[in-house]
């Protein structure tokens, strides 16, 4: 119902994604969808008890923000005060004032980092979707085990995510996530994240958005070596790669990135409790390989297309 609601609001105010030449859809299409995320948190809180108010409180904060960039985009620099503001009430949340200063500070760090490399990720149908609900079902097979989380917290988020998926998870998507759904989802699941690596004292966890991590970063370096201001629009995303050149659909993208997600969360789930070495060196080979495939597809698919723009010219 809020979704078909949100939908009639959108379209009466013209709250649309309009395509241009660096977008991967062709027509104007609804955003905010994201919205729903938003929502389901609120609505867990309101019947859990008010629990995680930090964590609520953030992410309302960076969700309004975010939404009003979806309206008429802002500045990064305006934006980030909000995102910063965010991330603190999140560790607030975790009670993580016994961790050594500079801990605290780099924590900080990284989850402004997450949030905008999430955000930078979302640019097919269906993608951030499903790699959410994959992550957070690596999640919910932890706190089966551990019990760590209000599972409530993970089914209101799930239903969410599917129910976007509805509207989104198609050729033609009905609605896009926007800067309000990939930035919240964000948020909650660095929460999630860091509260189970730290209370099981587990840095596999780590591992559980590695796919989106390793095309992230990598893309930031690139951009970086080309002397690009990183937050200007681009194509450079290994998934931009396959759909743009390639002409593989958004759909079977996304479930790619999602799958690659749930294989590594096995992983995951069956090395959390090793040895702190043992899970470094798992961290280890499995960022090794990601970072070596993506350097292999990358400039695959790179010297294909200089390949087939130098045959064009001649």
């Amino acid at each position: 119902m809020l979704a078909l609601f949100y939908m009639r609001v959108a379209k009466q105010h013209n709250i649309t994604d309009k395509p241009n030449k660096r977008s991967s859809h062709d027509t104007p299409t609804i955003r905010g969808g994201g919205i729903l995320f938003l929502t389901a948190l609120l609505l867990f809180f309101l019947q859990n008890d008010f629990q995680y108010p930090y964590l609520l409180a953030g992410t309302l904060l960076v969700g309004g923000i975010s939404f009003v960039d979806d309206l008429k985009p802002l500045s990064p620099l305006l934006r980030l005060p909000f995102q910063l503001i965010a991330i603190f009430f999140v560790l607030i949340q975790l009670d993580l004032w016994g961790i050594p200063w500079w801990a605290f500070a780099a924590l900080w760090v990284l989850g402004v980092g997450f949030l905008n490399a999430y955000n930078f990720m979302d640019g097919i149908n269906g993608i951030t979707g499903l790699y959410s609900l994959s992550i957070l079902a690596g999640f919910y097979f932890l706190n089966r085990q551990t019990g760590l989380v209000n599972e409530d917290l993970l089914l209101f988020l799930g239903i969410s995510l599917g129910v976007f998926g509805f509207f989104n998870f198609r050729k033609k998507a009905l609605f896009f996530a926007g800067d309000i759904g990939s930035i919240s989802i964000a948020v909650v699941l660095f929460f999630l994240g860091i509260l189970f690596a730290h209370q099981l004292e587990a840095p596999v966890i780590l591992l559980m958005a590695v796919v989106y991590g390793t095309d992230s970063i990598l893309t930031i370096f690139y951009r970086l070596l080309k002397k690009e201001k990183i937050t200007a629009p681009h194509r450079y995303h290994i998934y931009q790669k396959l759909v743009d050149f390639h002409q593989i659909s958004h759909l079977k993208v996304a479930l790619g990135y999602a799958i690659l997600q749930l294989l590594v969360n096995v992983l995951v789930c069956g090395a959390f409790r090793w040895g702190f070495w043992q899970q470094l060196a798992l961290i280890f080979g499995v960022a090794l390989f990601f970072v070596t495939s993506y350097v292999f597809v990358f400039f695959t698919i790179e010297k294909k297309f200089r390949t087939l723009t130098n045959h064009t010219i001649k």
